[in-house]
C-alpha cells in the first residue's frame, strides 16, 4: 500500500443512547496541523482504547495519539447492549454454543473481563459501570426452553455454572409474565458502555494519551517507512498505525467482499416515575439475552446508570455500503413496540424517548482480523457481534503486535483463518436479509 483514500462514514441515525443519558461532555478537540507520534490508533472504542491501554502498559514512555470520527462514546460503543459475556456467544448458533475450542475462548473472554476490571480499578470508573451481576437467557417457548437446556449441558460439559430459573423466578426478576423459564450465569458484567468507555478515555487523557474526536482519517499515506494519516484539518506522521474500525476496514482497503455489515436496532423507554416502576415490579437491574439469537435482548437500568430505563433490542439488515436509513430505524421501531408490549402489558402503549440503529460486523466463518496488514500496520478489527468482549481483545492483541509482544491473545488470532468470501451482490443483500428475516420470524416470541 503507498496511498488510500478513505470513504466519508455515513451517520448513523438516531442518538447514541447510552451516551445521551449520561449528559454533556467538554468540548471535543479535533486534530489541527501536523503532528509526530510513536503510535496512532484510529478508533477510539473498546478496541482501540484497549489498544491505547495495552500500548501504554508495554512501553510507558511511547506518545500515542488515538483518533476517532465522532465523539468517544457515539459510535457503536454507545450503540451496543452492554453485555461484556464471557461465555460462548455465537451467534450463528441455535443456542450460543461455539463449534471451536471454547474452553480455550472462554480464558480469553475472562481476560478481557478482567482488563476491563483492572481499568475501572486504575482509572476510578464509576463500578456501576461495571456491574458483575450475570445475565440470564430468557425462554418464551418449549423450543427456546429447550436451547436452553442444551446449552446448560454445554456449559456443565465445560465445567461452567449455570442456574435454571422457571417462570416465576423469571417474572420476580423482570415484572414479566413473558419467559417460560431462563438461563442464569454468573459471569457476564453488565456495562452502562458509554459510562465505561468514557471513564476509559478519561483515564487514558490523565496517562499523557492524545484523543482527538470528529477527526476521521481521510488518507493514509506510507512515506518511507512511516505513515501518514489525514484529517479534514490535520495530519500525524507515525512508525505504526493500529486500525480498530471493525467493518469500516473495508475502508481502508482490507478484506472487501468479506465482511458482513450488520445493523441492530434498539429503544430506550424514557426515566419512569415512581407510580410506573410500581407497576412493573421486578429488580431494578437485570439483563435478558434471548435463548434463540435472533430473539429480543432486553435490559433494566437504574438511576446510578443513567436512569430507570427499560432497553429493548432486535431486527437486523444486512447493508452491504454501511448506510443505514430513518425507514429501517422506523421499522424495527414498530417491531421493537410490539416486542416491549408483549412483555410488559402493564406498561403497553409506551412511547420510546431513544431509537437507533448500531452498526456491527460478522464474517462468515465467524473470525476476526487481528494481524499485521503491512510493515507498521495492524488491524484489530471485526468483533463478530461482541464488540465489548472481543473488541477489547482485538485491541490488546494489536497493541502487542505493535510492540514485538506475543501472548495467548495473539497466539489465538494468529491461527483464525482469512474471512471466507461473500456470496456476489446483489445475491448477497437480498439472501442475507430474507434469512435475517426468517430467523427474525422463527424467534418471534423470544
Amino acid at each position: 500500500m503507498t496511498q488510500t483514500s478513505i470513504p466519508n462514514v455515513s451517520p448513523i441515525p438516531g442518538p447514541a443512547a447510552w451516551n445521551e443519558i449520561l449528559g454533556s461532555r467538554p468540548a471535543a478537540r479535533p486534530l489541527k496541523g501536523s503532528a509526530t507520534a510513536d503510535f496512532v490508533v484510529v478508533g477510539a472504542g473498546f478496541a482501540g482504547l484497549s489498544a491505547a491501554r495495552r500500548i501504554r502498559q508495554l512501553q510507558p514512555t511511547a506518545s500515542i495519539i488515538v483518533l476517532d470520527a465522532v465523539r468517544v462514546a457515539e459510535g457503536s460503543a454507545g450503540r451496543n447492549s452492554g453485555f461484556m459475556i464471557d461465555l460462548p456467544h455465537d451467534l450463528a448458533s441455535d443456542d450460543y454454543a461455539g463449534a471451536g475450542d471454547d474452553r480455550a475462548l472462554i480464558d480469553l473472554n475472562r481476560a478481557a473481563i478482567q482488563f476491563g476490571g483492572d481499568a475501572v480499578d486504575e482509572y476510578g470508573i464509576d463500578p456501576n459501570y461495571f456491574d458483575r451481576a450475570g445475565k440470564v437467557n430468557g425462554a418464551a417457548s418449549a423450543t427456546a426452553q429447550a436451547h436452553n437446556e442444551s446449552y446448560a449441558k454445554h456449559l456443565a460439559s465445560l465445567g461452567e455454572y449455570s442456574e435454571a430459573l422457571d417462570s416465576q423466578q423469571m417474572q420476580d426478576l423482570t415484572g414479566s409474565s413473558h419467559y417460560v423459564s431462563g438461563l442464569f450465569t454468573p459471569g457476564t458484567v453488565m456495562l452502562q458502555p458509554a459510562g465505561y468507555i468514557r471513564g476509559l478515555a478519561d483515564g487514558l487523557k490523565a496517562q499523557g494519551i492524545a484523543i482527538h474526536e470528529n477527526s476521521p482519517v481521510t488518507m493514509l499515506t506510507r512515506e518511507g517507512s512511516a505513515w501518514r494519516l489525514t484529517t479534514p484539518k490535520g495530519s500525524i506522521s507515525t512508525g505504526k498505525v493500529i486500525l480498530t474500525v471493525n467493518g469500516h476496514l473495508e475502508s481502508f482497503g482490507f478484506e472487501r467482499g468479506r465482511l458482513m455489515q450488520i445493523f441492530l436496532y434498539a429503544v430506550m423507554t424514557p426515566e419512569l416515575d415512581e407510580a410506573t416502576l410500581a407497576c412493573l415490579g421486578g429488580q431494578s437491574r437485570w439483563g435478558v439475552t434471548p435463548s434463540d439469537p435472533m430473539g429480543t435482548t432486553v435490559r433494566r437500568i437504574d438511576t446510578k446508570q443513567g436512569g430507570n430505563r427499560i432497553i429493548t433490542r432486535t431486527c437486523a439488515t444486512l447493508n452491504p455500503n454501511r448506510s443505514v436509513t430513518q425507514s429501517n430505524v422506523a421499522r424495527a421501531e414498530k417491531v421493537m413496540q410490539r416486542k416491549f408490549d408483549q412483555r410488559f402489558p402493564q406498561l403497553a402503549g409506551m412511547k420510546m424517548e431513544h431509537a437507533w440503529a448500531g452498526h456491527l460486523c460478522l464474517t462468515l466463518n465467524s473470525v476476526s482480523v487481528m494481524r499485521q496488514l503491512d510493515d507498521g500496520l495492524y488491524s484489530g478489527c471485526v468483533q463478530n457481534g461482541l464488540g465489548t468482549t472481543r473488541g477489547t481483545l482485538t485491541g490488546i492483541g494489536a497493541a502487542e503486535l505493535a510492540c514485538g509482544q506475543t501472548s495467548a491473545i495473539t497466539r489465538h488470532f494468529a491461527a483464525e483463518a482469512q474471512p471466507k468470501k461473500l456470496p456476489p451482490q446483489p445475491f448477497q443483500q437480498i439472501g442475507a436479509n430474507a434469512m435475517l428475516r426468517y430467523r427474525e420470524w422463527r424467534a418471534k416470541s423470544e
